[in-house]
């Protein structure tokens, strides 16, 4: 190897014997690293005194086939935090490719959401239990709040999934922090 890539890589090993041996890694590392991870993006929604309160998250992953489980971690600081204690109960919205807005606006830190739909075109359904659904999601969860562990400045909220809606279209990504869509198929 010529120029930087070889010393790039021998100072990431470096990092990693470091590690290793004990030496810790900065905030901005570790936050870089995570952001080689692609993930979909999802909206959790919750009603609260007849409002919607949503909050953007890439954090959720499926937990178990038998009993029907899911996850979705989400900072002690966020507004959408004590709802979710409260209410137990939300919906995960998986975003379709053209609902990036969505993400943005509610990846905002603000009292309220009351102009969702006239910023960003979020309009909701609800459940027969009243938790919001988004309009064009490709998938909708209906969770009821099993358990929730604090794990350093997030809490990780383990939920029971009660109700699924599945649409056709594709996923809006994150990575790499930017926005991204699905290209070609590999083989």
């Amino acid at each position: 190897m010529t120029g930087n890539g070889f010393l790039g890589c021998a100072n990431r090993w470096q990092r990693v014997r470091q590690f290793e041996n004990g030496m810790s890694i900065s905030q901005a590392e570790f936050r870089e690293a995570m952001g080689n991870f692609a993930t979909g993006v999802t909206v959790i929604t919750v009603d609260h005194a007849g409002e919607v309160h949503g909050m953007t998250a890439n954090a959720f992953t499926s937990v178990s086939l038998d009993p029907l489980l899911v996850l979705v971690c989400v900072d002690h600081r966020a507004r959408t935090h004590g709802h979710l204690h409260a209410k137990k109960r939300f919906g995960v919205n998986v975003l379709a490719e053209n609902q990036r807005a969505i993400s943005e606006y509610y990846a905002r830190a603000a009292p309220t959401h009351q102009r969702a739909e006239q910023e960003a075109g979020a309009r909701f359904d609800r459940t027969i239990h009243g938790t919001p659904v988004l309009h064009g999601a490709l998938a909708y969860l209906e969770c009821r709040l099993h358990s929730a562990q604090d794990a350093g400045d997030h809490t990780i909220f383990l939920a029971a999934v009660e109700d699924v809606v599945v649409r056709k279209g594709d996923p809006l990504l994150y990575f790499r922090g930017k926005y991204r869509q699905i290209g070609i198929p590999s083989e």
